[in-house]
């Protein structure tokens, strides 16, 4: 088969296409064979050895069709999403033709998924499975209640808002550029914030929760910002990798406000199955149109070098995806 290979730590370049064995079936995995994967900045920052787990054939999630499954768990045939459960990580991921992944990582796209294109569905799994699981499971967000998402232009912040809005919750986003206003009140948030420093001194209100996707350089400025018991969720690093330095909590938490973090290489563990999350009923909003999930920009597999460079010069205004011949 035909992969892509880090075959340096470095810029796009290192980006190589090459011929890889196969994978072989086994039990409890799943063979896929590839239609399309969405890109995810993780895979820029293992192709240039930031990350602490990676393997030469990156990739976190993908689209296609069931090759071989010895288990029987699903039909050869079947048109499915699977995404971590190491996937570019400890194993070959989604950077070529065909994958293997654990069964509890490969989940069906139901019926929906015949009226959508491949290039449609990647642009799905890891940032609609990631959001939902945010929203309604750390922040337990409900109908009504006032969100902010630190952000959102990103394809994960999209996905977010896409989900939050259609429940009923009134979002209120940020951005670090004016010239993206417009496009993110195109999803239907209430209020569009520039995103910087000391944003709670800003901020005309406070939220019920707020789903942090710059990370750790702004997440202490994120528990400012809420009501006693409201919610802040830190599960992206669009800001960098820096650690926190000299968090106390004594001086700068306040009271009766709950912080978590998800991160979703947890998906397919018993904690966090992946079957918890409804990505078929995501996929048929999609289809039926109930929110604009389109991916950005769709690339070639050969164009995977130009799609890292869109990436790293942080040019993308949404989901971007590599489709596979």
């Amino acid at each position: 088969m035909k992969a892509i290979v880090i075959e340096k730590f470095g810029g796009p370049e290192s980006l190589v296409i090459k011929d890889m064995p196969t994978p072989e079936p086994k039990h409890g995995e799943v063979v896929i064979r590839i239609k399309a994967f969405g890109l995810n900045h993780a895979e820029m920052h293992m192709r240039k050895g930031e990350w602490a787990e990676w393997v030469p054939i990156s990739g976190i999630e993908c689209v296609g069709i069931v090759d071989a499954c010895p288990g029987g768990e699903f039909e050869q045939g079947t048109p499915v999403a699977s995404l971590m459960g190491g996937l570019g990580r400890t194993i070959s991921g989604s950077y070529a033709q065909f994958t293997r992944a654990k069964v509890s990582n490969v989940v069906p796209l139901g019926p929906a998924s015949a009226s959508l294109r491949w290039d449609q569905l990647a642009a799905l799994p890891e940032s609609y499975a990631t959001a939902w699981t945010c929203l309604f499971r750390n922040l337990e967000i409900q109908a009504g209640q006032r969100l902010l998402i630190r952000g959102g232009t990103s394809a994960f912040g999209r996905a977010a808002i896409n989900l939050a809005v259609q429940a009923g919750v009134h979002v209120t986003t940020t951005t670090r550029s004016t010239h993206r206003v417009a496009q993110l009140e195109r999803l239907g948030v209430k209020d569009v914030l520039i995103e910087g420093p000391a944003l709670s001194e800003r901020a005309p209100q406070r939220f019920d929760a707020i789903l942090d996707l710059v990370g750790n350089s702004t997440i202490l400025d994120s528990l400012n910002m809420v009501y006693r018991g409201g919610r802040v969720c830190l599960a992206g690093w669009l800001g960098g990798l820096a650690p926190i330095s000299d968090f106390n909590p004594l001086l700068q938490m306040a009271s009766g406000v709950h912080l978590s973090f998800f991160g979703s290489f947890v998906f397919g563990t018993p904690e966090f199955p992946l079957t918890d999350v409804p990505l078929q009923d995501i996929v048929t909003m999609v289809a039926q149109k109930q929110f604009d999930a389109e991916p950005w920009k769709v690339f070639d597999f050969e164009e995977i070098q130009e799609a890292h460079r869109i990436m790293e010069n942080n040019e993308a205004q949404g989901k971007m995806v590599v489709t596979v011949g």
